[in-house]
């Protein structure tokens, strides 16, 4: 009787869960893995740092609505090199799947090369861990985990297969073709807590709304967009919110957060956790009451009580709002705050305007980000990897109407720029996607160049060097002297020239009118381009607290 090896059956399984291609860097534990994804016509996406398997495989899960993203890597550093990729789709809840080598079963705990417990280091930054030791059984554990990363607030799942457990034949039984959903079932939450809040809402006079990452990993955007059509609330977003209202739309506010918050009576959190982004929650008046919805229960209440709950899939927390709105003839129009907040915008824009058209040089940050927002297109995939540019960024840049934005989350991490690019290329070819880099960030995973060269991926990087870790270097400099700033410096590095040397394009930049010419190339020569662009080192110090 025909047999497989255990490679052939994870494979056949990813297959089975809708996988189109893997990330990964090779090592001989997962070897038998790529055998397999070679039969199953699985594109393998090779690495230069095992870091960028798990953040393109979080980036994979967030451009492609309802899929799984999935991270092949080997034993020891292999997984120990990924782990900042899976701690930030972790905080990001990105629905991803690690797939770790290990030493042979046969001699566990014996010092294999590369052996260590890979399981305990993960099971701190995962939804769900496991080893599996039965050759026959790799489908089913792979299932299982796609379940777990999948289900309630998404989030990685890990799955530890010893190599001789791959490399042993079994059955070809244990073939299957059985599908396994990458969506989980839309839950939806009870009338009477639509209705409660309804109640509340009726009462507000200044209600705003938050909408956060849960927006984006339940499909909300259309049932959010009509409640903000059928109320006028003001809404703000952050996380993976940006981009569910749509840019231009009359419901959507930027600059205004801080008054809207210190203002409202009624808060909306859309998916949206109280976290350092939010002040914890103690920005928001005492007297406010709070409507929360989200996915998940345990989510409800984090460090501030709730006074009203919605739980379960926003699109149909939405739903139930808008359908028991109109069912119960409930008519609710906060136009008068928004108009009061759409004239603070309109001011705080206006003190903006000088700067985007400064000729000084060195260049303006904002300058810089104007001309980047003259370049974005509304299909086009935007990332954000930095700390001081993509602050800046975030100001001015438009999120793309029929594409993405993509920046690390709450965790905050450096260098997911070029990993997240690579996977969105390759699952939207026919869109542009551009990395607003800061200098700093770009030491951390600019090798990743070599790839999209190797992939042909012509992503085009546009970094704004200030030779500093600016975001460190202000409240260095302010709470220790500018004499005792350390660790903050950098040089003026030719990273244009490091991305010409691995055959990609480059442009260096250090005049203000330039750059817009310099963006064009770099898109034209159909090439991974890096645009180097020479900014102010800026010590000036705004205050306010540094966590």
């Amino acid at each position: 009787m025909s047999k497989v090896h255990g490679g052939k059956l994870a494979a056949r399984a990813l297959k089975n869960a809708g996988v189109e291609c893997i990330f990964t860097l090779c090592g001989g534990h997962v070897m038998p893995i790529y055998d397999g994804c070679l039969d199953e016509d699985i594109r393998i996406v090779d690495v230069r740092h095992e870091q960028a398997t798990t953040h393109a495989a979080d980036a994979w899960a967030r451009v492609n609505p309802g899929k799984i993203g999935v991270a092949v890597v080997t034993a020891g550093p292999g997984v120990t090199d990924c782990v900042t990729g899976v701690a930030n789709a972790w905080r990001a809840n990105s629905p991803i799947l690690v797939l770790g080598g290990q030493g042979p079963l046969s001699n566990l705990r014996r010092g294999s090369l590369q052996e260590m417990d890979h399981v305990s280091l993960m099971k701190p930054i995962t939804k769900w861990v496991d080893a599996c030791f039965d050759t026959a059984r790799i489908g089913e554990y792979i299932e299982t985990g796609i379940k777990h990363a999948i289900s309630g607030s998404p989030g990685p799942a890990y799955l530890e297969i010893p190599m001789d457990v791959l490399m042993n034949v079994t059955d070809v039984s244990a073939l299957n073709d059985r599908p396994i959903s990458t969506v989980p079932p839309a839950i939806s939450p009870d009338k009477a807590s639509a209705l409660e809040a309804l109640e509340v809402l009726k009462s507000a006079k200044r209600p705003m709304l938050m909408a956060g990452t849960s927006v984006k990993w339940s499909n909300a955007q259309q049932q959010l967009n009509e409640f903000l059509e059928l109320t006028n609330i003001p809404a703000y977003a952050n996380g993976m919110g940006r981009g569910t209202i749509p840019r231009g739309s009359k419901h959507l506010f930027n600059r205004t957060r801080r008054a809207a918050t210190s203002e409202c009576d009624v808060m909306i959190l859309a998916g949206t956790v109280l976290d350092f982004r939010m002040g914890f929650g103690q920005n928001i008046p005492p007297s406010t009451k709070i409507i929360q919805i989200d996915m998940d229960y345990t989510l409800i209440g984090h460090n501030r009580p709730a006074d009203v709950a919605l739980v379960g899939n926003l699109a149909c927390s939405f739903a139930l709002l808008n359908e028991t709105m109109q069912r119960e003839g409930i008519s609710l129009d906060f136009s008068e705050f928004a108009d009061k907040l759409r004239a603070g915008e309109s001011a705080a824009e206006a003190e903006l305007v000088d700067r985007y058209s400064s000729d000084e040089t060195p260049i303006d940050a904002l300058r810089l980000c104007k001309e980047i927002a003259d370049a974005v297109t509304d299909d086009m995939i935007v990332i954000g990897d930095g700390g001081d540019i993509v602050a800046q960024a975030a100001k001015v840049v438009p999120i793309p109407r029929n594409g993405y934005w993509m920046d690390p989350g709450p965790l905050g991490t450096l260098g997911v720029g070029m990993p997240f690019a690579i996977a969105a290329q390759i699952a939207h070819p026919d869109k542009r996607v551009m990395i607003i880099y800061g200098d700093g960030s770009f030491g951390l995973n600019g090798f990743e160049y070599d790839t999209a060269v190797r992939f042909n991926l012509p992503i085009v990087g546009i970094v704004g060097n200030d030779a500093a870790w600016g975001q460190m270097m202000r409240p260095q400099a302010h709470f220790f002297g500018k004499e005792r700033m350390v660790a903050t410096q950098l040089a003026h590095t030719r990273y244009d020239k490091i991305v010409e040397a691995m055959g990609g394009h480059g442009e260096h930049v250090t005049q203000p009118q330039d750059i817009s010419s310099a963006i064009k190339r770099a898109f034209d020569s159909g090439k991974p381009a890096c645009v180097n662009v020479e900014i102010k080192q800026d010590l000036q110090y705004a205050g306010g607290a540094y966590i």
